[in-house]
């Protein structure tokens, strides 16, 4: 406890006016603070990834990469999403106590601007760096420009057909919302038990013209475009496995649903020089299907 007293938190604010911003090639701000442990070039190259009409229309936003991130609130927990009230605190280095404290991230709207911290202390690796960060800019995108018409279509397309599984839980629970999908419990696969081997069952509403909650429906076609904006540069960034971005118990959207979304997204925002973006199929081990 007593190396926590002798970290001294700042507010975020504070942060975000004595640290300079650094601009990318492709428009994005961003600064880094502290004792944020990324390895040289690393974060450039994550940032470069975000297509430059993409970052166009992130304006009066800045990137803040910390080491952690703590919002102070009354009542004990953390806060339930990145708007809630309260004070946001910066560590400028990393304690165990404090990490126990700190949140992914946390957005602060101050003089006419929104900045974004982001714990890095709490990334394990780049992909967790890189999603954190692309999954924040698929939301601010949205939240912003709204949702293009074409692919709004397209999953409303894939929805009625029914096509298994969606890219996040936020994205499988409106779409049940908005379509009358009941859900079904966990329930477990037969093999290893290994990563995989469990799964979220569902069953679509039987029903030749079912009813569209219309509200639910745009919060679905919202969530599932930022979920495709955030795959999308992910994929310009690294090699992934598709089945590590799931997080909760819900079957991932089916890959060939997910290569018509990203092909899209990619028509929408091509790739800037020097990042390539391409869809690679493996057959599954056995082990795994």
């Amino acid at each position: 406890m007593g190396h926590t007293a002798q970290t001294e938190l700042l507010p975020a604010a504070q942060v975000a006016r004595q640290t300079p911003v650094q601009q990318a090639e492709n428009g994005i701000c961003y600064a880094t603070f502290g004792d944020h442990k990324l390895p040289p070039g690393e974060l450039e190259q994550v940032i470069g990834a975000v297509p430059r009409d993409l970052a166009a229309a992130l304006k009066q936003r800045a990137y803040y990469f910390v080491p952690l991130t703590i919002h102070e609130q009354d009542g004990d927990g953390i806060p339930e999403d990145a708007h809630s009230s309260g004070e946001t605190l910066i560590a400028p280095q990393y304690t165990t106590e404090l990490s126990d404290r700190a949140i992914c991230h946390r957005n602060v709207h101050f003089a006419g601007a929104d900045y974004i911290f982001i714990s890095t202390r709490l990334m394990q690796d780049k992909f967790a760096l890189a999603f954190e960060l692309f999954i924040n800019i698929g939301h601010h995108f949205v939240d912003t420009t709204g949702v293009p018409a074409s692919f709004g279509e397209l999953v409303d397309r894939q929805a009625l057909a029914q096509v298994r599984g969606e890219t996040s839980h936020d994205a499988w629970e409106s779409r049940a919302r908005a379509y009358g999908e009941p859900r079904v419990e966990v329930v477990e696969r037969g093999g290893r038990g290994g990563r995989g081997d469990r799964m979220t069952a569902y069953e679509a509403a039987e029903q030749s013209s079912p009813r569209v909650d219309e509200k639910a429906k745009t919060t679905f076609i919202h969530a599932a475009f930022a979920d495709a904006l955030a795959i999308y540069m992910l994929s310009l960034t690294l090699d992934f496995d598709y089945a590590d971005l799931r997080e909760r118990e819900y079957p991932l959207l089916a890959p060939p649903a997910l290569a018509d979304r990203l092909r899209a997204v990619a028509a929408l925002f091509p790739p800037n020089a020097g990042y390539q973006f391409q869809v690679l199929y493996r057959r599954d081990s056995p082990s795994r299907r």
